[in-house]
């Protein structure tokens, strides 16, 4: 992915699951055309169980704040225990090429950057 445009693109064409931690997260992804988006509810044992019954790969776009990072590191150990590949290129490209650090924003971001 090279650019912003690709980005969205390529999350408009993924067909794993988009795990965000909250329905504003969820609300800027949907804007951006993205499906498959499961916010994060309840114990994260049972967001596992769900996305293991139902995905094989999945992309996690927890923010970059203390407590998205830990649910990243959690999220991601536990699907992988469970035979679930993660697509970190979306997480990766929009942390280390944009001034991103809450998925919420991302509407906004895209509003004054392209």
């Amino acid at each position: 992915m090279k650019d912003l445009e690709d980005w969205i693109s390529k999350l408009r064409e993924f067909d794993g699951a988009i795990i965000v931690e909250g329905k504003k997260d969820k609300i800027a992804l949907e804007k951006l055309g993205a499906k498959n988006i499961i916010t994060i509810k309840g114990a994260l044992f049972n967001v596992v169980e769900e996305i293991v019954k139902k995905y094989k790969k999945v992309a996690i776009l927890t923010d970059l704040d203390k407590k998205g990072k830990e649910l990243y590191s959690k999220l991601k150990k536990s699907l992988v225990s469970n035979g679930v590949k993660i697509e970190d290129k979306f997480r990766i490209f929009l942390f280390r090429k944009t001034k991103l650090r809450q998925i919420e924003g991302l509407i906004h971001y895209i509003e004054k950057n392209l």
